[in-house]
């Protein structure tokens, strides 16, 4: 006999990672250039063989051609917004655009081929960022997902956007599921001493989501204050006002620049939120002392969703290594990393950066052993299945993993 084994989700599996539920013949699993070893992994454990696709790219134009009949089956298209790379060339990599024409080609081919449904699996959406009005430009994102349902998309599965009103831009249903459960997993087995840490919010405007591990990890929560090295606020810290106007506004100085990046106010102190303080933290002493004297603290520095500059995680980092802290370990779901970031993560006061597989870190765990990869492809498997039979979602909405 088979032995079963429960995933964290509740769902039947075998013991080889496979389900046990019947066979999903009307399933067809695509994967993008950006990330095949995810889909390949995902379809393993969902208990299909992928789909062959061929892209061709003939004068910088995209070509897919897709090998198996997909009439009337439910189409899972596997793509991630970054950049795909081949091996260990700078060169050889495609670009975000032509991995994102590459998604819609092949979305729009399947649509075309009578698919009964087409669900993207999206797990880092491309653009996702560009959902603001900046100056004179657009809400790019507006743009992509408008792209998306003129492809003949009907589903969108992805993880951690940056912003959830972002799932208002689509026609359709986006299951923005949550990569955090995985992430605090790893941390409180495999750090053993994460119970004397400090959740660090790298600026102001990531605060909650910070707070939202410090609470599930049960630590304090401090927040980091700063500017860029231009003398402006961050992005996330501009006002509402979007710079249209005429004249343009006044941009607001500091009289102390002696140090670019500071803990709270440009004076090189860490605000320890005591409005959020919890019942268990045991907190007696005052916020500035508990947040100046990291020592003996392992600071978790908390990306908002993605990294993608370090150079202001560095200088945090260099901030709190400054303080007392022995270990700074920065936490993200989604991490997209050059060949210069990862030289200068390697030579940084980051001691350890935890991202999740949603973008493939095969090429920079080797360039940098600084970067730890967490596998979230159980997450989107039991996601696959759970649309396929047609189940209810609400638990992968969770914090928690349910055993």
């Amino acid at each position: 006999m088979c032995r079963i084994a429960m995933n964290t989700f509740g769902s039947a599996f075998t013991a080889h990672g496979r389900m046990t539920s019947r066979f999903p013949r009307g399933m067809v699993i695509l994967a993008g250039s950006s990330c095949r070893p995810l889909a390949t992994k995902v379809a393993s454990m969902v208990g299909v063989d992928l789909c062959s696709t061929e892209l061709q790219m003939d004068a910088g134009e995209c070509q897919v051609a897709i090998n198996d009949s997909v009439r009337g089956k439910d189409v899972f298209i596997f793509q991630t917004g970054s950049w795909a790379r081949s091996d260990e060339e700078e060169d050889s990599k495609l670009s975000v655009n032509d991995i994102l024409m590459e998604m819609l080609i092949t979305c729009y081919g399947c649509k075309t081929a009578a698919a009964r449904r087409i669900i993207g699996v999206i797990p880092y959406l491309p653009y996702s960022r560009h959902c603001k009005m900046r100056k004179r430009g657009c809400i790019t994102a507006k743009l992509i997902a408008g792209m998306m349902c003129k492809a003949g998309m009907h589903q969108l599965i992805t993880l951690d956007l940056k912003h959830k009103e972002i799932q208002g831009f689509f026609d359709f249903t986006v299951d923005n599921l949550r990569g955090s459960p995985f992430l605090i997993k790893h941390i409180r087995e495999q750090i053993s001493d994460y119970r004397n840490a400090v959740v660090v919010a790298r600026s102001p405007a990531v605060t909650r989501r910070a707070n939202a591990y410090a609470e599930r990890l049960r630590l304090s929560l401090a927040v980091i204050h700063g500017e860029s090295k231009d003398g402006e606020p961050p992005e996330e810290e501009e006002e509402e006002d979007d710079g249209r106007t005429s004249p343009p506004p006044v941009c607001h100085t500091h009289s102390d620049q002696s140090h670019p990046w500071s803990l709270a106010s440009g004076k090189g102190e860490a605000t320890h939120d005591s409005c959020r303080r919890r019942p268990w933290e045991n907190c007696t002493h005052d916020c500035e002392y508990h947040a100046c004297t990291c020592r003996s603290c392992d600071c978790h520095v908390m990306q908002d969703d993605v990294i993608d500059d370090l150079d202001h995680l560095m200088a945090a980092a260099k901030c709190l290594k400054e303080r007392g802290a022995y270990r700074v370990c920065v936490v993200a779901t989604h991490g997209i990393f050059t060949k210069a970031a990862t030289e200068l993560l390697e030579h940084s006061d980051i001691d350890e950066v935890l991202v999740t597989n949603t973008i493939m870190h095969d090429i920079d765990e080797k360039r940098c052993s600084k970067i730890r990869t967490i596998d979230i492809s159980m997450l989107l498997a039991e996601a696959i299945r759970r649309i396929y039979y047609g189940e209810s979602m609400s638990q992968l909405f969770r914090n928690e993993l349910f055993m």
